[in-house]
This record gives C-alpha cells, structure tokens and sequence, in this order.
C-alpha cells in the first residue's frame, strides 16, 4: 500500500494499480498544489461533509466516473449532485476493488454548504483501510476519546493520520496520546498549518513522538510513503 499526502486532510491510497482519494479538499487548499482535473481515482472517500474535506468531492467522482464513499446521509448528498455514491455507517465494511474499509467513530461535526444552507449529513467518522494485509487509519477530524483505544486493540494499524491543529480538533499533546492508544508505530499528522487557527511546530510533535518510540512521518504535499 502507497499513502500520497495532498496537504490538510487528503490522502490518496494505492493498492495494486487502484486507488482511493481520502478527503479531496485540493483546488481550495493552499497546501495541495494539485489540480482536481489531474487526478485518476477508482473511488473518492470522506470523513464527512466540512468544505476542508469534501473540497473538489464531485467534480472528481464525475470526471473519473467513480463513487462517492461516505456515511449514508453525506451519500445521499452526493447522489443528489448527481454523483454515484455509495452509503455506510458506523461500524461497518465495505469491500472494493481490494480495499477493505471500515468506518469508526470521530467526534465532531459534519455538515455542507449548499448555497446559503447548512445542510446537516449524518455523523463524521475515521476510516480503516486494509489491502495487502496492511491497514491505514485515517482518524478524520476528532476530538481525543476512549475507544481510541478500542480501535488499537482491535486492529493492528500500520500508519495511523492524525488531526493535531487544535481548535476545530485534537492538538498536539492530546494526538500524541492517541497515537499510544492506536497502537501504530507510524504518524502521518494531518489538519494542520492550512489557516492560522490551526498552525502547529509539525517538529515539536515529531519529538514528541519519538519520546514515545513512534515515528513521525511529517509529509510535504505530493510526498508519499510505503506501508
């Protein structure tokens, strides 16, 4: 499994030729220096419906001809943009194209923009995504919480992306302490330095995990990493 980071939130996912767009928040986004258009994607998956995640969502399932992949009301949502989608929920699986994922908790909130309208989407999650016999989380935008642990526990996590910014997520102190309870030995810090509410020292959280015994994988947008 190849993880590519497109800068915030946004990581593309390849598996044996196919691949998954997490988050696609690329033409808005100062840190991607990505073109939408450019990209060649077999499904596009989300966390939830906030702008900094759902970005560029349906103008790339339209041109790649791919589903949305996302919590059953964000799914409906896409469809009704006349995008194929493809509904889950909490807890469950969905197997496609050799990627298994499986959407968790995350606490936080998860709405769209729609003209004037704030238009509620069903609850945010985190996704766990397996191929190869390797499994990467991406813990969407969250708060710290107990079943971290649970998720640790029951799986065992490769690469684990994390929100440290603070302010609309977890920080620094706290993401390190999920970091332990994940149980991954590998941290790709996500949702952060993108505005000036949420800028943190990417390298005083790598030292910080370090401490810990864990690595810190601090990637420049269009860097990738093998799991």
């Amino acid at each position: 499994m190849k993880l590519t980071y497109y800068g915030h939130s946004c990581v593309l996912v390849e598996h044996e030729g196919k691949r998954l767009i997490i988050d696609p928040f690329l033409s808005g986004n100062p840190q991607s220096g990505v073109d939408p258009s450019s990209l060649q994607v077999d499904a596009v998956v989300l966390t939830h419906g906030h702008g900094d995640h759902f970005g560029d969502t349906i103008e790339i399932a339209k041109a790649n001809n791919c589903p949305v992949i996302a919590v059953f009301e964000l799914a409906a949502y896409c469809a009704s943009k006349g995008a194929e989608s493809y509904g889950m929920n909490t807890g469950g699986s969905y197997t496609f194209l050799g990627f298994t994922i499986k959407m968790t908790q995350a606490f936080h909130s998860s709405s769209v923009q729609d003209g004037d309208q704030i238009i509620y989407v069903g609850q945010p999650v985190g996704l766990l995504i397996t191929a190869g016999g390797k499994t990467f989380y991406h813990a969407g935008d969250t708060c710290l919480f107990s079943d971290l642990k649970l998720i640790g526990e029951l799986h065992s996590i490769d690469v684990a992306a994390l929100p440290i910014g603070d302010n609309f997520t977890m920080g620094p102190e706290e993401a390190a302490m999920a970091a332990q309870w994940v149980k991954a030995k590998r941290i790709l810090p996500l949702h952060y330095n993108t505005f000036p509410p949420i800028r943190q020292d990417v390298g005083q959280f790598a030292e910080r995990l370090q401490k810990l015994g864990i690595r810190c994988e601090a990637l420049q947008s269009k860097e990738s990493l093998e799991v």
